[in-house]
């Protein structure tokens, strides 16, 4: 009708999200391109877990070998059409969360203070940055050597490490402190799952919160048990002073399939680990990444 001024067709959500990241890179592109790095890393992250996880299930199920490092699962993409893409932006992943947390750690771009705790987080955030950033390096790694069908196992190049340090003066106890390490950081990981808000890290509705903060619980606990048999391995490769002790992720696990309950506790640990993964791509949607507190500050 003339005169009548027509309705307002509300911009779909997807078009809100171009449109704010049109206004980030125009205020201020590089402060943006490590907010996307960063998101990408987190959905780098999540594809790492997301295939432990997957891959120990059908291994149980005795549909696919199972594996014996994360490098070892993420290898099963590049036997797929496309796959080798996958694997070029999961490592591109990888670099940019090394590089998030670095900010994290060094700058403080959570604003996290600096109280015994903060120092604490920051400390494991540093640690996150070098094992993540490690495996991007290995990623590409693998990428190059697809093509020969065989590549350097992640866990034969980890034992040649270890028995190295075995060789040091008190290399055996360097070894089993690495290994206690570990241990700790798996018990850290599964108190996390029932102490830890894991919703004051998003900005969501509450609803998602609710179980995004359920999904994180499962998954920071079934991550937790997983870290466990890789920390007794290395404790007992130190004490036995033998690098063949050792064993990745995926080996550790698999060592309880010949266990009582082995496939059973397994098949809940993998399920953890889908969890975490899915975990996080939900941070890569929806936590708050802001480096430019980073940069700003002095």
């Amino acid at each position: 009708m003339a005169g009548e001024t027509a309705a307002t067709v509300p911009s779909p959500p997807g078009w809100k999200v171009v449109s704010r990241w049109r206004r980030r890179f125009a205020v201020a592109p590089w402060v943006a391109l490590v907010e996307l790095a960063a998101r990408l890393g987190y959905v780098a992250r999540g594809i790492v877990y997301l295939s432990i996880g997957l891959i120990a299930i059908l291994a149980v199920a005795g549909l696919a070998p199972h594996t014996r490092s994360a490098l070892g699962s993420l290898e099963a993409w590049g036997r797929w059409p496309y796959g080798v893409v996958l694997l070029w932006l999961t490592g591109l992943g990888l670099y940019g969360f090394a590089g998030w947390r670095a900010l994290q750690s060094v700058f403080d771009a959570d604003n996290q203070g600096r109280s015994a705790r903060a120092w604490a987080s920051r400390a494991g955030q540093a640690l996150s940055g070098l094992i993540y950033g490690s495996l991007g390096v290995s990623v590409f790694r693998l990428i190059d050597t697809l093509h020969d069908l065989h590549h350097a196992s992640e866990v034969a190049a980890e034992r040649a490490t270890v028995a190295k340090v075995l060789a040091w003066p008190l290399g055996g106890t360097m070894v089993m402190a690495v290994g206690a390490f570990i241990v700790a950081c798996g018990l850290g990981n599964a108190i996390r799952a029932c102490l830890d808000d894991f919703g004051g890290t998003l900005k969501c509705d509450p609803k998602i919160t609710a179980w995004a903060c359920r999904l994180a619980r499962l998954g920071y606990f079934g991550r937790g048990l997983a870290m466990l048999p890789v920390g007794f391995f290395m404790i007992s490769a130190g004490w036995r002073e033998h690098a063949a002790e050792v064993k990745g992720v995926g080996g550790a696990l698999w060592a309880l399939h010949h266990q009582a309950w082995g496939d059973l506790v397994l098949v809940f640990v993998a399920v953890g680990l889908i969890a975490f993964g899915a975990f996080a791509f939900v941070e890569a949607w929806f936590r708050p990444i802001r480096p430019e507190g980073a940069f700003s500050r002095p």
